[in-house]
């Protein structure tokens, strides 16, 4: 379980470093809080941070049962992918939100896995 909160932690980092980039873009294109759009860039940044919170929400929960109920490892490998995901997802969203897809995909797909491997593994457990 230890590479499970590891990457957690990594996973909660590049959030900070997202809600940090969109504090930074704030303050470039001079848009005052609590605005929350007037300027591309920024209303670009806002919805990488926004996204990411809600995938979060699913990703640490299933990281846990998954690492808990069926393997720390594959968890913790799942979980990168979900990092890179989330790290492609940005990088096309704050250039061209359209180039969005793939990043968007391997974050889907990893929060997919994880929370129905913890569902069924947690129903596995249960049951023997």
């Amino acid at each position: 379980m230890q590479l499970v909160a590891v990457v957690i932690g990594l996973a909660l980092m590049e959030y900070v470093w997202f809600s940090m980039r969109c504090g930074q873009v704030r303050g470039r294109s001079d848009v005052a809080a609590p605005a929350m759009s007037g300027d591309p860039e920024f209303e670009r940044a806002l919805r990488v941070q926004y996204n990411t919170i809600e995938q979060l929400v699913v990703f640490v929960p299933s990281m846990l049962l998954f690492g808990f109920y069926v393997d720390g490892i594959a968890a913790a490998g799942v979980g990168l992918v979900f990092i890179l995901g989330r790290y492609l997802y940005a990088r096309a969203y704050w250039v061209d939100p359209a180039n969005r897809g793939p990043g968007f995909l391997l974050t889907v797909l990893s929060n997919a896995v994880l929370l129905l491997g913890g569902v069924v593994g947690a129903i596995v457990s249960y049951a023997t």
